[in-house]
């Protein structure tokens, strides 16, 4: 059953990577367009440094379009190990989990790393001109979409933990004060600008979440009581 379900979704991660390969320029464009508009420049220092640069846009990408296939995959895996109510979960588990995500990337490229790159430009020296290597850049881009989907998930991974009683709602509201101070600190880990702008940008949604998670819980706890 694991190699099957490995074997699936490997060949979902092909499927989606041909599909984005025939878009390839036109996503580089969008994933450029922070960089350009803060007036950065970007300049290739490696042999066949755009070739690569390109193939890691058509995997990452394809990856991405291939995401709720990965996950249902996984709840295929897990399913058979459920009862019969927890494995009425998977179809909305595998759409909640897809919509967060995306909400995380779209936060991200919208919002969190526009401001980074025009934190950059602001705090520039005129006298000294800011040339990047794409794949410094890149690494940055995909790391901080990364990053972005995966906080946003906190709320569906609080709520899986609440329904099959692995986490106690109570403890998200005892250590309230403790998750604060977490936040923060995981806000100032991911944003690699030492300004305290982006830092925020991140722990507010982040403190949001961890609130929305800590409702979710309780349903998702109380929900199981009563099974």
């Amino acid at each position: 059953e694991l190699r099957s379900r490995i074997f699936k979704a490997l060949v979902g991660i092909i499927i989606g990577c041909v599909i984005v390969a025939f878009f390839t320029n036109e996503i580089l464009a969008e994933l450029l367009r922070p960089a350009v508009s803060s007036n950065v420049e970007l300049q290739n220092i490696e042999p066949f440094g755009q070739a690569f640069l390109k193939i890691k846009v058509v995997f990452i990408g394809g990856s991405v379009l291939a995401f709720p296939w990965l996950v249902w995959q996984v709840w295929g895996f897990i399913a058979p190990g459920l009862y019969a109510h927890e494995r009425s979960w998977a179809r909305k588990i595998t759409f909640f989990t897809t919509v967060c995500f995306l909400i995380g990337i779209a936060f991200s490229y919208f919002l969190l790393i526009p401001s980074m790159m025009s934190y950059m430009s602001v705090v520039a020296d005129p006298n000294i001109k800011d040339s990047i290597a794409i794949s410094y850049y890149f690494s940055f881009f995909t790391n901080m979409l990364l990053a972005g989907g995966l906080i946003f998930e906190l709320p569906m991974i609080t709520w899986v933990l609440a329904r099959v009683g692995m986490l106690n709602p109570q403890l998200m509201i005892t250590y309230r004060r403790h998750s604060i101070v977490g936040i923060l600190v995981v806000a100032a880990v991911i944003t690699p600008s030492p300004d305290p702008v982006n830092q925020l940008m991140v722990a507010i949604p982040l403190y949001i979440l961890y609130e929305i998670s800590a409702v979710l819980a309780r349903f998702a706890y109380a929900k199981r009581n009563q099974v």
